[in-house]
């Protein structure tokens, strides 16, 4: 957030020292992106309340956000090692919400935020009500629920505790 701060301060500064017309249109959507970035990544909140199996874990994710902000979705990674249905060990996320097109109507949208009730809210539900055994990305945890739950949350646990703290 402080290079985003910082980048604005010195596009405000060239913008001072430049005519309206010498600025091209892609630093004016740079710039339009980046003063929403750093709203709403000021909204964000620190820390993700957890239940059920992920609980007590502390989950990192890297969030890239594209030049055609907001009206692309940002790309999400979990950098985290996590055993999860829904996300690999190597990060990436199963979750329509970050999709630019979704089967279900429930993908991206250019009214969607990284504020909490989008993107962030979106990643809490991963490990709460969106939990999703019957169309995993990781089938092999799905899998591994399915044939012995206590096995699985031993291993969600074991991860947490290596992992996740």
């Amino acid at each position: 957030m402080l290079t985003l701060a910082s980048k604005l301060k010195r596009d405000d500064g060239l913008k001072g020292s430049q005519t309206a017309a010498t600025a091209s249109d892609s630093t004016r959507r740079v710039s339009v992106r980046d003063k929403l970035l750093v709203k709403e990544v000021a909204e964000l909140e620190a820390n993700l309340p957890y239940e059920g199996y992920y609980q007590g874990g502390k989950f990192q994710f890297e969030t890239e956000v594209p030049d055609a902000y907001n009206m692309v979705p940002p790309k999400v990674k979990c950098l985290t090692k996590i055993w999860h249905p829904n996300i690999t060990e190597t990060g990436e996320i199963c979750l329509s919400l970050l999709r630019e097109h979704s089967i279900d109507g429930t993908g991206w949208a250019p009214t969607r935020t990284l504020k909490a009730v989008d993107v962030v809210w979106g990643l809490n539900s991963l490990f709460t009500d969106l939990l999703n055994f019957d169309d995993p990305l990781n089938i092999e945890a799905a899998e591994h629920h399915l044939r012995d739950k206590e096995d699985f949350r031993n291993k969600v646990d074991d991860y947490i505790k290596r992992y996740a703290r």
